[in-house]
C-alpha cells in the first residue's frame, strides 16, 4: 500500500468540501496533486484547460450555475498570473472559488525561475484569505479554512502549497479525515434577518409609497414567490439588474426588464416615475439610469451589509437573505394596489415589448443580430443553461433573450471580461450533463479563447447523456468593440474572418453557418437537434446601433401623472438643461 502524502490530504479535504471537479493546466509544481487526483478515480475529477485563465472562468462559472465552490489548480510563476483574470470574475461578482497554487522554488528567495511573490500577487483579488502551507499537519485545518472563508464572505481564497510538502508522507498524527460541517457550499452559513426595527421602518415607507419600484438583483434567486407577491401586494412595477435578469419570469405584465446600458427603455422608465425604491439583492454598478437622488426613498435588501449604500443613498438598509427578509415584510405592509401606477407600468413594458420586435425585424445586411436571438427565445429548451460573453451580444441578451423560469443564465456581469461564455459553459455542461447548455458570443471573445476551449468541449462530450452544447458566435468581424456604435466616418477595423462552423466540424463536432434572415430559425432548430455539441456562426451587421435608453430623467417627465411630482421634475429638467448649457459655454 502506497503511503499517504500531503496530495492525498487535498484530496481528500475536496471530498470532504463535497469538490465534484477542480479545473487547472497542469505543471511541474502541482504533478503530485494531479497525480493524486487521478488515483482518485474521478472523485473529484480534474478538468484540464487550454489556459489558465479559462480553467479560473470555468471554477467562476461551476460556482455560477451550481451555487457550490468552485476551484481550481496552477502551478507559480505565468501559470499563476494567468489565475487572475477569472478570479477577479469572482470577486466583483461575489462567488466562493478556491485556488490552488503549486510551487517548486528552490534556492535563494528572488533567484528561482519563475519565481514571483504570491502572497503580494494574489493578496487583492483573495484579500480575504491567502496562506502557506508549511507542515503536514496543518493542511487540513488550512483548506477547511480556505473553503469555509470562500463560502462565507462569497469570494475567492488561496492556498499556495510547496511541491516538496505535497510529496511528504504524512505522519500518523494527522487523522485521516478531519472533521468539518459544511453548510450548502456557496450559501450563508447562517440564517441572517435584519433587525425588527429596521423591518417595522421599512414597511412604512413602503406603505406610505404611491409609486413602488423594485430593482431586483443576482441576490434574490430564490425569492421569486416572494418578490411577485410584493410587488402584486402595492401594485409595483419590477425591473432587474444584469445579473438579475434570470431570477423572475420576463413574462410577467409588469416586469420591465433589465436596466442600464445594455437594458430597456421601460426599465428606465419605471426608474423615471417611481417615488419609492426597493433593491433587493442588487449592486448595480449603472446608477445614472437609477432614479435622481431626493427623488425616492430608498430600501435596499443584502446578505452583506457592507454593499448597502455603496451605489446609491439608502433610508432604510437591511442585512438579510433576501427571501426571509421580504417574507418578514410581506407580513407587515399593508395592501395598497395601486391600479393607476400599476397601468402605466403595463403600458410602457406593452410599449417596449412592440418596438423590441421592430427592431429585431429591422433589415439589416446580412443579418439584424437582434433576430438571431429573438428566434432563439421560442425555442430555448427548458432546464437550459446560458453563458453570456461580454461584448455587443450583452445588449442583444438583455433586451431580446427571454427567459422562462427553470432558465439559468450567468455572464461575467461587473468585470466585464470578454471570453468568459465557453468556459462558464464546460463547468455547466460538466455539472449537469444531462441539460443542454448554451454560450453566446462575439466572433471576438471565440478568437479570443472559444476556439482552444472548443477541444475541451470535444474531449468530453461522448460523456455527456444529453449532448447539447450549442455556441453561438455573432461573427461580425468588428474589431472597435463598439459594434453600432462606431462614430459616422470612422475607418472600419475587420477582425480577421475565421470558419467557426468549420472549426467546429474539424473537431468532430456539428457546425453551422448562416448568412440569411429567413433561415436563422432552421439554423436554430439544426443546432438544437444535433447529436452532438455545435456551433452556430451568424454572419451579422456590426452597423446596427445599440441604442442605449436614456436616463431615467428623460422618460420621467412624460410618465408622472400628479401636478406636484410634474412641477418637481419639470424643476430638475430646467436644473440639468442649464448646467449643461454652461458646460457647453
Amino acid at each position: 500500500m502506497a503511503e499517504r502524502t500531503v496530495a492525498d490530504l487535498v484530496v481528500e479535504r475536496l471530498r470532504a468540501w463535497r469538490v465534484p471537479r477542480a479545473f487547472g493546466y497542469p505543471g511541474a509544481a502541482i504533478a503530485p496533486m494531479l497525480a493524486a487526483l487521478d488515483e482518485a478515480g474521478g472523485d473529484p475529477d480534474f478538468v484540464p484547460a487550454r489556459h489558465e485563465e479559462t480553467a479560473a472562468f470555468m471554477a467562476t462559472g461551476h460556482a455560477k450555475f451550481t451555487g457550490g465552490i468552485g476551484v481550481c489548480l496552477a502551478t507559480q510563476g505565468p501559470s499563476a498570473v494567468h489565475l487572475l483574470n477569472g478570479l477577479y470574475d469572482a470577486k466583483l461578482d461575489s462567488k466562493p472559488v478556491v485556488a490552488i497554487i503549486g510551487e517548486d522554488v528552490s534556492g535563494p528567495l528572488g533567484g528561482a525561475h519563475e519565481e514571483i511573490g504570491l502572497s503580494r500577487l494574489f493578496g487583492d483579488v483573495c484579500n480575504q484569505f491567502v496562506r502557506y502551507g508549511r507542515s503536514p499537519e496543518h493542511v487540513p485545518a488550512l483548506l477547511d479554512q480556505a473553503f469555509r472563508t470562500a463560502a462565507a464572505t462569497r469570494s475567492p481564497t488561496c492556498v499556495v502549497l510547496p511541491r516538496a510538502l505535497q510529496v511528504t508522507v504524512v505522519p500518523d498524527l494527522v487523522p485521516q479525515t478531519a472533521g468539518v460541517v459544511t453548510a450548502t457550499p456557496g450559501e450563508p452559513l447562517a440564517r441572517v434577518l435584519p433587525h425588527e426595527a429596521d423591518l417595522d421602518a421599512a414597511a412604512a415607507l413602503l406603505g406610505t409609497g404611491q409609486r413602488v419600484a423594485l430593482l431586483v438583483g443576482q441576490g434574490a434567486h430564490g425569492a421569486e414567490e416572494e418578490i411577485v407577491a410584493l410587488a402584486d401586494r402595492l401594485g409595483a412595477g419590477v425591473a432587474t439588474s444584469l445579473l438579475g435578469k434570470p431570477v423572475l419570469d420576463e413574462r410577467l405584465p409588469f416586469h420591465t426588464g433589465v436596466l442600464g446600458e445594455v437594458g430597456t427603455t421601460a426599465a428606465a422608465q419605471l426608474m423615471g416615475g417611481c417615488d419609492t425604491l426597493l433593491m433587493v439583492g442588487t449592486n448595480d454598478p449603472w446608477t445614472d439610469w437609477f432614479p435622481m437622488v431626493g427623488q425616492v426613498r430608498t430600501i435596499q435588501i443584502d446578505i452583506d451589509g457592507r454593499r448597502i449604500g455603496t451605489r446609491y443613498p439608502v433610508d432604510v438598509p437591511l442585512v438579510g437573505d433576501s427571501a426571509e427578509t421580504l417574507r418578514a415584510l410581506l407580513t407587515r405592509v399593508p395592501e395598497r394596489r395601486n391600479g393607476q401606477w400599476r397601468g402605466v407600468v403595463e403600458r410602457s413594458v406593452e410599449r417596449w415589448r412592440e418596438a423590441a420586435v421592430d427592431r429585431a425585424a429591422a433589415p439589416a445586411e446580412p443579418i439584424n443580430p437582434q433576430l438571431v436571438l429573438r428566434e432563439l427565445s421560442a425555442r430555448l429548451p427548458q432546464r437550459a443553461s446560458v453563458a453570456v460573453d461580454v461584448g455587443s451580444v450583452v445588449y442583444w441578451y438583455a433586451r431580446h433573450l427571454e427567459l422562462p423560469p427553470g432558465v439559468q443564465a450567468r455572464l461575467c456581469g461587473t468585470l466585464g471580461s470578454m471570453g468568459c461564455a465557453l468556459p462558464y459553459a464546460v463547468a455547466a455542461k460538466l455539472a449537469r450533463p444531462d441539460q443542454p447548455v448554451l454560450a453566446l458570443l462575439g466572433d471576438g471573445a471565440m478568437q479570443l479563447n472559444g476556439l482552444a476551449e472548443l477541444i475541451t468541449v470535444a474531449h468530453h462530450w461522448t460523456e455527456w447523456s444529453d449532448p447539447r452544447l450549442v455556441v453561438l458566435v455573432l461573427n461580425n468581424r468588428d474589431q472597435s468593440g463598439v459594434g453600432g456604435g462606431r462614430p459616422p466616418g470612422a475607418l472600419p477595423d475587420r477582425r480577421p474572418d475565421v470558419p467557426y462552423a468549420g472549426w467546429a466540424r474539424l473537431l468532430g463536432l456539428h457546425g453551422v453557418r448562416v448568412d440569411r434572415p429567413d433561415l436563422v430559425g432552421a439554423a436554430w432548430d439544426e443546432v438544437l437537434a444535433a447529436d452532438r455539441p455545435s456551433v452556430l456562426e451568424a454572419v451579422v451587421d456590426p452597423a446596427v446601433a445599440l441604442d442605449v435608453p436614456e436616463p431615467a430623467l428623460a422618460d420621467l417627465r412624460g410618465l408622472v401623472a400628479d401636478g406636484d411630482a410634474a412641477r418637481r421634475v419639470r424643476e430638475r429638467v430646467t436644473q440639468t438643461e442649464a448646467i449643461a448649457a454652461e458646460d457647453l459655454v
